[in-house]
């Protein structure tokens, strides 16, 4: 797998966080956001994503879109609706909140099976396990915040999707792994 490099410039990255925060205030205060076309060529890449809030540093909303299937300005405004107000892990976020809130991007690159999870390296890649109807994935930031090594992020990848720790040894479970772009 060659290193995924997306080469946002600092204002690319910028207005994608400025789009974030538009977003959701809109939606806050009961309108449909005016989301405007870039003017950039990177903006307009088919790209996934994800969009993660949080609070005091605590999680407090995370979607994404793994497939590029529209221009990443699409995605992240997509990502940051359901991030704050679409996560069923929490209720939608208030404007008391808005405030406090702190966005991280993550720009992903291609989803391709791992070859061998031996060679799967914390802070690098992403993984998503899939077996029957369940899939889970985790940011390659995520080992790194919780200090994982390289086997418990395998495992908790699989509880991630609702299956066993371990999972991933068997041939019936699906190992995608992707590297990101973070900020």
């Amino acid at each position: 797998m060659d290193a995924f490099h997306v080469a946002l410039t600092d204002a690319e990255k910028s207005s994608l966080k400025d789009l974030v925060r538009l977003v959701i205030a809109a939606k806050l205060a009961g309108k449909a956001p005016d989301v405007p076309t870039p003017d950039s060529e990177n903006l307009g890449r088919k790209l996934g994503a994800f969009v993660t809030l949080t609070i005091d540093g605590n999680l407090r909303g995370c979607i994404g879109h793994i497939v590029g299937d529209q221009p990443l300005f699409a995605t992240i405004a997509a990502m940051a609706e359901a991030a704050a107000f679409g996560d069923p892990r929490f209720p939608p976020l208030t404007r008391r909140e808005f405030d406090r809130v702190a966005i991280e991007i993550s720009i992903l690159g291609p989803l391709e099976p791992c070859p061998d999870p031996a060679r799967v390296v914390v802070g690098r890649h992403g993984l998503l396990a899939r077996r029957g109807g369940r899939s889970g994935l985790l940011l390659p930031q995520v080992p790194v915040e919780w200090g994982w090594d390289r086997e418990t992020f395998l495992d908790q990848t699989c509880r991630k999707a609702g299956l066993e720790p371990g999972c991933w040894r068997d041939p019936a479970t699906t190992l995608f792994w992707f590297e990101a772009e973070v900020f």
